[in-house]
């Protein structure tokens, strides 16, 4: 499974928010056989199980609470599938400058493109206007 990163950093965020806010839960995130990982694993095999295809924050939220609470829980296999989150992602001014260049470096190539098509069809249409008629 290769969960998208901003999907982990989502739920790890939360979790952690979750262990400041109760010392309780603070301990079952310090758990040595515990990790994101394997978390996130769980969160989709139940995710899976259920047939459901949308689910609130809270629900997985809850999920992710409740790998870390139980002892024994058995994970399941690793899923291979997308998932969709719903926060807005904070780049950083390097991450913003990258984004750019990646997107003018498109934008300059499909205008190439288009200009290259525009210029193939003229000659195209210019090599069909001068051919000359025997009659």
């Amino acid at each position: 499974m290769k969960a998208s990163e901003n999907f982990k950093n989502v739920i790890s965020a939360r979790l952690q928010k979750m262990g400041e806010e109760d010392p309780l839960f603070a301990e079952s995130l310090k758990k040595a056989d515990k990790n994101i990982d394997d978390c996130i694993t769980y969160i989709l095999n139940t995710v899976q199980k259920s047939g459901c295809q949308g689910f609130t924050d809270e629900e997985i939220f809850g999920m992710a609470a409740h790998y870390y609470d139980e002892d024994k829980i058995e994970i399941g296999k690793p899923v291979n599938c997308k998932v969709v989150v719903n926060h807005s992602v904070e780049l950083t001014p390097e991450d913003m400058q990258e984004a750019k260049k990646i997107a003018m470096d498109k934008a300059i190539a499909e205008e190439r493109e288009k200009l290259k098509k525009k210029a193939e069809a003229k000659k195209q249409e210019a090599a069909q206007t001068t051919q000359g008629s025997l009659f």
